[in-house]
């Protein structure tokens, strides 16, 4: 499986028994819906290697707690701590209306009500406080937050995302 086929889950973050047992924080804002997986990829020296769950449950309500096939002892849960973990892209749920993952988006078109089209979207930079459309309009790059009143309806049919951005904000960077 390459990485690109495939979704960040969340990071192995410690052990939780002397028999193996893993504590994933899971990048997801509903854990409930990966509590019933059979398998995940864990990225080992930059490949995605298949591990498949025996047991897991959610602990603490924000991590799940797994216990793999391969891994019994302290030793083994040890090499995985700090593993990144990935699922294919079929596995996320369809999202349906306004929402959207972010890989999803990647080259629809950006619209706004007043300005008209604004460009491709190019990425989404998350690192920031608040996350940004990056969209190139002719090689100039126009970031607008993703801010969920500014975004009028995403057309999936059509990959275009309609905005209602503050006056001005736009013609800033042109």
């Amino acid at each position: 499986m390459q990485k690109e086929n495939c979704f960040y889950l969340g990071k192995i973050v410690k052990k939780y028994s002397f028999k193996g047992e893993l504590l994933i924080k899971l990048d997801t804002d509903e854990p409930e819906l990966f509590t019933e997986m059979e398998s995940v990829f864990v990225e080992q020296r930059k490949n995605l290697i298949p591990f498949f769950i025996e047991e897991s449950s959610l602990h603490k309500s924000e991590l799940l707690r797994v216990r793999f096939e391969d891994v019994k002892n302290e030793e083994d849960a040890n090499a995985l701590i700090g593993a990144h973990l990935y699922l294919p892209l079929e596995f996320l749920p369809k999202l349906i209306g306004n929402k959207f993952y972010y890989h999803e988006i990647i080259g629809f078109t950006a619209e706004d009500e007043s300005f008209g089209k604004i460009g491709k979207i190019t990425g989404v930079n998350d690192t920031t406080s608040q996350a940004l459309f990056e969209i190139d309009r002719d090689g100039k790059e126009i970031l607008i937050p993703m801010i969920d009143h500014f975004i009028k309806k995403v057309d999936r049919e059509n990959k275009s995302i309609l905005l209602n951005v503050p006056e001005g904000l736009i013609e800033m960077y042109l």
